[in-house]
């Protein structure tokens, strides 16, 4: 019987590949993951939630990222690509290229089917790692749905639900809110 040996790869190893590709890579513990495309339904939501933060953050010290950003929680030892990720203050990177973020303030991520439990569980407790986050929603794309999770001064997390496309999500540490009529505009749930 033959065993499919496993290749640790080093972080220094997977951002001299990750910088060179065409395609996005994660990095969790030693092991690069492909990600695949999005949905029409995901670009538009992603879209939605970057335009709003944008246009309410004008003028205060904090950046909006769509999708692009790398993070990094070390504590996870792990590299990912949030939907969306925000910072505030003077932003942190890992080196000189400025493409890994250290020090997000706001983090979302758009579910889908394929990588909703892996958003739910694994990259969430990556997320929580990271000393500066203070916020994290979930955005479902079947259901008009938000999912925010705060972080408490005692470091536990809260969660609050936003179901209604009459609600609001606050956003405390940006000092805005995103209503979920604007998250989802242009999106069909039939």
């Amino acid at each position: 019987m033959s065993r499919q040996v496993k290749t640790y790869v080093t972080p220094e190893e997977y951002l001299a590949i990750e910088r060179a590709a065409e395609y996005k890579n994660e990095y969790v513990d030693g092991e690069i993951f492909a990600m695949t495309g999005a949905s029409r339904k995901h670009n538009l939501i992603c879209l939605n939630v970057s335009a709003e933060l944008r246009e309410q953050l004008k003028g205060k010290p904090c950046e909006v990222y769509p999708g692009k950003m790398r993070v990094k929680a070390p504590a996870a030892r792990s590299y990912v690509y949030p939907d969306v990720v925000v910072v505030c203050g003077e932003p942190q990177f890992e080196d000189d290229y400025l493409d890994t973020l250290l020090n997000p303030t706001v983090v979302v991520e758009v579910l889908s089917k394929s990588t909703e439990s892996y958003n739910r569980l694994a990259k969430s407790a990556y997320y929580r790692t990271i000393a500066s986050l203070t916020e994290y929603l979930l955005v479902a794309q079947d259901e008009y749905r938000v999912e925010q999770y705060v972080k408490q001064t005692d470091q536990r997390w809260l969660l609050a639900d936003v179901v209604s496309l009459e609600s609001e999500v606050e956003l405390r540490s940006l000092d805005c809110s995103l209503p979920l009529r604007d998250i989802y505009e242009r999106v069909s749930l039939e």
